[in-house]
């Protein structure tokens, strides 16, 4: 065993073995991989081995055509067989709700390069004769939908990785983790110790306790998981080709041929987390025990749903666990406050995801950056909110609802409420409807008097739509007030600290008691971060960005800090307040405060501390909404305080609180983007608008400044732009692809109903020379084309007459 590598991976299931392997794709040789047992000894060589494309986020479903294609390559390399079924694949469709669904996921697949395509019940009886059809629509057909040989797959993986320069240690069991000065790890193994540069955890089923070793609890935990297998069959064996995978998510079963005879598994309701505090380390090749019972109910429907299986013996039963993520997804990337150690774990669906997890992972370790953008799967998509018992919630909701339609609205109830504000309880006395991100309540709208207080999950209009619209209408014509701890706050202070901001940022740094809004570039130049710089004092500075995305800030932060002269603190829950935005906010916000807001004094785009109410108030002078508004943040103590000040003062301007729900809409009429939808490591400043903000010119050479440069110099191919949409009871979400005589030229990044202009809006990609106002075009919305008019100027104030008066 070497003494001292460039990477140490821990773990020998199929994401370690891919990992290990697409590290020396990319050129790193001098890496191992340490596995306590023998390679496949987790969940992988009990796994089921199916593998398909389909995923609601489309990066996440690239990256699974990705792990697809990639096995006929890793035969030849390795020249160990990876036994694989390409037989295709059909997802059912018992309801137009999944329908629906299936339609909006084929239009992705359209302009992603997968060719799957609907069919009908005719279809999937000849497709797969052993279906029951009754009831069922019509169904997704994927033929790239396989499954393979799970221990001659990762024993692939990990020949290809030896031939290219790897090693792999057997039976070498890690005990402990020791970091090192200069950043590299002592790894403790009864084989001897190992210093290693770097260390990836894709410890599987033993990844939250090497997680432990280290300081950290990894937001995952392993679910017990049933499969079956059957006696020959003779309408199997006797069928003349190999049967199709089969799911039916109303019977939250898969089904796929073994042989003579099946397999069919289920994700059962009646569900159980296992190992609850720890996995023991004695766990390997052992199955759990049956629990038919569990799955009674599912297996009943299954044989209706195929006959053939009330007919059948069941040769073998596999019970065994798998890990999850609360959200289903991997745990993929750097862990935020430590150094060289990285995650690959929590991958439910190895044999779909391995290969893109693997190459994601190598690709940030060699290059830098990933090449598309994986926050679905980034490990700092979660942070410390992210309790115990919170993820053991989330991980047994997420199973249950494994087959369960994603809706765009949808607010699933497990892990909440968990973190809230000191308004929590005074919106839902006000009838508040909440989401929740990052762990933390928001509002999405407040049902009327009457109304349920609950969003019905839709792909079509829901029934917030006229109440979200009447909160839009408050905000245009009197002045409505919304919190702002949707926001992330970091607070920036020493004497280096604008010197370290102007290399950080792309834009320019704002001067005392002024903003500005700044792009956050990657080495290559694309946008990890949209920020608002606020300059409180000299060295001394907030910024705002997405709440959902501090964990993923702070990493960057962290990762570029300088030795000495610049201390960053996260204040998203400490300091929060609320937003004002509509004709009479300078005039409500007036009669509480003693700073002078007249537009000479208080410019657009300017900062300044005074008094609100009985609060010591940062107030800013910008709006979302496009409104004339302002942002007031107050320490959190004080939130109440503030509210009472603002709710009492605003009564004859006719104040009335709005959720997210209306300034998405709001800002849709502003063309104002979004951060993951149109602000996102996918893009470029060039191509969303971003370079306006970007300071090309100044002497800071900011990270990704080379690469800005260069596209400014060489063009973008593709540029945002917003469009009208003809519909009438459905809006755009995400996703959904434009065409352009006959072809597809682009997507939609977000869209909705934007209530004050009454209109369907959509913010997408085009080709820059289709961008004028009045182009036609077409964007498929639930299977349907609709006709949408490219528009040039914002839907509300176009002219900046409101914002700056």
């Amino acid at each position: 065993m070497k003494s001292h590598v460039r990477v140490a991976v821990i773990g020998g299931g199929v994401v370690g073995a891919s990992v290990l392997y697409h590290l020396t794709k990319l050129g790193w040789q001098d890496v191992v991989l340490i596995e306590r047992s023998e390679l496949t000894s987790g969940s992988t060589w009990h796994a089921a081995g199916g593998f398909h494309t389909l995923n609601a986020d489309t990066n996440m479903a690239a990256l699974q055509g990705y792990t697809i294609n990639l096995y006929r390559e890793l035969e030849q390399i390795s020249g160990q067989a990876c036994g694989l079924h390409h037989v295709g694949g059909i997802t059912l469709a018992t309801t137009p709700e999944r329908m629906d669904y299936l339609k909006a996921e084929r239009a992705k697949h359209q302009y992603m390069g997968l060719h799957t395509e609907i069919i009908g019940p005719d279809e999937i009886r000849k497709l797969s004769p052993i279906t029951n059809t009754d009831g069922v629509i019509g169904g997704l057909y994927d033929p790239l939908d396989g499954h393979l040989d799970p221990y001659g797959t990762t024993h692939a993986y990990a020949i290809a990785a030896k031939k290219q320069g790897a090693e792999v240690y057997l039976h070498t069991h890690v005990s402990a983790l020791n970091p090192r000065p200069d950043g590299s790890w002592e790894i403790v193994t009864n084989k001897g110790n190992v210093i290693a540069e770097h260390v990836v955890n894709a410890a599987g089923l033993w990844a939250r306790e090497v997680g432990r070793m280290v300081g950290i609890e990894l937001p995952l935990h392993p679910m017990e998981h049933q499969y079956l297998v059957t006696d020959e069959i003779p309408e199997v064996y006797n069928h003349g080709s190999e049967l199709p995978h089969v799911m039916d998510p109303a019977g939250e079963s898969y089904l796929r041929q073994e042989g003579r005879g099946l397999v069919i598994g289920f994700y059962e309701q009646r569900c159980d987390p296992w190992a609850v505090d720890v996995t023991s380390w004695d766990f390997g090749h052992e199955l759990l025990p049956n629990q038919l019972d569990r799955i009674s109910e599912s297996l009943e429907f299954a044989c209706n749903r195929y006959p053939v299986l009330g007919r059948a013996g069941i040769k073998t039963i596999i019970n065994g666990p798998f890990t999850f993520a609360p959200d289903g997804n991997p745990l993929v990337g750097p862990v935020g406050g430590l150094r060289n150690f990285w995650s690959a774990c929590a991958v439910m669906a190895g044999f779909s995801q391995g290969g893109g997890v693997g190459l994601t992972l190598a690709e940030w370790m060699v290059e830098g950056e990933p090449t598309r953008d994986v926050f679905a799967m980034d490990v700092a998509r979660f942070g410390k909110f992210a309790t115990r018992a919170y993820t053991r919630h989330k991980v047994t909701e997420n199973y249950q609802k494994r087959f369960s339609i994603s809706f765009p609205n949808e607010e699933r109830p497990a892990g909440r409420p968990l973190h809230t504000t000191p308004m929590y309880s005074v919106w839902k006395e006000q009838g508040a409807v909440f989401g929740q991100g990052y762990g933390l309540e928001h509002v999405n709208y407040f049902a009327r008097e009457g109304e349920p207080r609950y969003e019905t999950p839709t792909f079509v209009r829901s029934n917030a739509f006229a109440t979200v619209g009447e909160e839009c209408r408050n905000v245009r014509n009197n002045v409505g007030i919304n919190e702002i701890h949707n926001f992330s706050k970091f607070l920036v202070t020493g004497p280096k600290a604008r010197e370290w901001l102007d290399g950080i940022m792309a834009g320019r740094i704002p001067e005392i008691g002024r903003l500005s809004l700044s792009p956050l570039l990657s080495p290559k130049g694309r946008i990890i971060g949209d920020f608002t710089i606020s300059c409180l004092a000299e060295n001394h500075f907030q910024l705002t960005a997405s709440y959902g995305a501090q964990a993923y800030h702070q990493r960057w932060f962290e990762q570029h800090l300088p030795e000495s002269g610049v201390e960053i603190r996260n204040i998203s829950l400490q300091r929060i307040g609320f937003q004002i935005a509509g004709p009479n906010a300078r005039a409500l916000l007036s009669k509480i405060t003693n700073i002078d807001l007249s537009t000479e004094a208080f410019p657009f785009m300017s900062v300044r501390q005074g008094e609100v109410g009985l609060t010591d108030a940062i107030v800013q002078r910008v709006s979302y909404t496009g409104d004339q508004g302002y942002e007031i943040y107050v320490d959190n103590s004080q939130q109440l305080a503030l509210y009472e000040a603002l709710s009492e003062a605003g009564k004859e301007f006719n104040l009335k609180p709005f959720g997210m729900r209306a300034m998405m809409s709001l800002r849709l009429e502003k063309s104002f983007g979004s951060w993951l939808r149109e602000f996102k490591p996918d893009y470029t400043p060039l191509e969303t608008g971003l370079s306006r903000f970007v300071a090309y010119n100044k002497t800071a050479d900011f990270i990704g400044k080379a690469a800005a440069l260069a596209e400014k110099v060489q063009g973008a191919k593709r540029k945002l732009t917003t469009f009208i949409v003809e519909t009438d009871d459905a809006d755009v979400h995400s996703d959904e692809p434009i065409w352009h005589n006959g072809k597809i030229v682009g997507s939609v990044t977000s869209g909705g109903y934007a209530h004050w202009a009454q209109k369907s809006v959509a913010i997408g990609f085009l080709p820059p020379e289709l961008i004028q106002a009045g182009t036609q075009v077409e964007i498929e919305l639930l299977g349907k084309k609709r006709k949408a008019t490219v528009i040039t100027e914002a839907l509300f104030d176009p002219q900046l007459t409101y914002l700056r008066a």
